[in-house]
């Protein structure tokens, strides 16, 4: 009997609820956290998708939209719609909105907006390409044109950059690239391009950091395609302008190169443009209207190969000295009828070495002094940082 009383105390006690008492309240079930990566906090690289994440319930939608365009990016959710990642390009200078949600039976239903900026486009700079592939679509480039790469702003980060810039050459041909500012990369071979050679670059810069706050604003792609071989010869020392085509010689006429005070440069020149007609005005480099020397004329036939107004043109006001002697300010001066000749037979890229001038030879800087730098130097490159 005692042993039958105290089994039903013990039953009594595990039932009692005491005041107050009954079942025990479920505790409240948490909202899925959603975050967006940059969202208000630090500019986003267009290079780099907008990600979207859920910890706790499945993502169930996400809308990313342009505010500029109003046109909604796509994109795709990662396994278990944990994520959602954009696949549509992204742009420089834009502002994106962000509507996120998340509902499941596990967590309490959760949204999130947002807006997302990408760096602004002054802090972005292009990779041109140099010559211009429209310029030369229908002559093709010369033996002696570099491949080019222009900045719109200079690069720091060099080493890294160079190392996103691709060159294809069909036949192969091996090169390197040189910096021949902080702007401006070039490619050459060891020697000229052979004719007919099909070269193809790329520029994979977009969203790459080039230094100092700047990225690149685009990837960028060019084709050429390498003509005949076109080399005239200036030899200072005879006065003569010697044309090889293919390396045969098909030509030989007088010339005068530049005066004692105003000496071409030595060393291969590159055409860089050419146009039928130019003013050349000496107050360019600082010889102004009044000034001893002052000289503003227009000039015919125009093969530019250097920057600094180095010219093979017509000048039939030195063709008495043109074989004898130099009195130019730089240039090649030929005969109108020799002028026209060079004129028809040379386009961009096309070679015009000048030996014996008694200048400098031609900086590397001066569009194109390339072949100035030797080989080993050439190939070693000078991008450090």
């Amino acid at each position: 009997m005692a042993v039958a009383l105290l089994g039903g105390l013990l039953l009594l006690s595990g039932c009692a609820g005491g005041p107050g008492g009954g079942a025990a309240s479920p505790s409240p079930r948490p909202a899925a956290l959603i975050t967006v990566d940059h969202a208000a906090t630090t500019l986003h690289n267009p290079a780099t998708p907008i990600v979207v994440q859920a910890d706790g319930e499945p993502l169930s939608k996400v809308v990313v939209t342009s505010v500029r365009t109003g046109k909604v990016v796509a994109g795709t959710f990662g396994p278990k719609n944990a994520t959602w990642t954009s696949t549509s390009p992204l742009e420089f200078g834009a502002r994106y909105t962000v509507a996120a949600e998340s509902a499941g039976a596990g967590f309490l239903s959760a949204s999130k907006s947002a807006v997302v900026a990408t760096i602004p486009t002054d802090k972005t700079a292009y990779a041109n390409v140099v010559p211009d592939p429209g310029l030369v679509a229908s002559t093709g480039i010369g033996v002696g044109q570099p491949m080019v790469f222009q900045f719109t702003k200079p690069v720091v980060n060099k080493a890294a950059v160079q190392k996103l810039l691709v060159i294809t050459t069909d036949p192969p041909q091996p090169g390197a690239w040189y910096w021949t500012d902080d702007q401006d990369v070039h490619y050459r071979a060891a020697t000229y391009w052979r004719p007919g050679t099909r070269i193809h670059i790329e520029a994979h810069v977009f969203g790459v950091d080039l230094g100092n706050g700047i990225y690149g604003a685009e990837n960028n792609t060019a084709d050429y395609t390498v003509h005949d071989s076109w080399i005239a010869k200036a030899d200072g020392a005879t006065e003569t302008l010697t044309v090889f085509h293919n390396g045969a010689q098909v030509n030989s006429m007088p010339m005068s190169l530049g005066d004692p005070g105003h000496p071409s440069h030595n060393g291969p020149h590159v055409v860089s443009a050419k146009t039928p007609s130019i003013v050349m005005d000496s107050c360019t480099y600082g010889v102004c209207q009044g000034d001893p020397g002052y000289y503003s004329e227009t000039v015919y036939l125009d093969l530019r190969i250097s920057n600094d107004g180095e010219f093979v043109h017509s000048a039939p006001w030195s063709v008495g000295q043109q074989g004898n002697s130099n009195v130019s300010h730089g240039c090649v001066n030929l005969s109108p009828a020799n002028a026209q000749w060079m004129y028809d037979h040379f386009n961009i890229g096309d070679v015009v070495e000048v030996t014996n001038s008694g200048g400098p030879p031609l900086p590397v800087w001066d569009t194109y002094g390339d072949w100035e730098v030797p080989w080993s130097t050439w190939q070693a490159g000078n991008a450090t940082n």
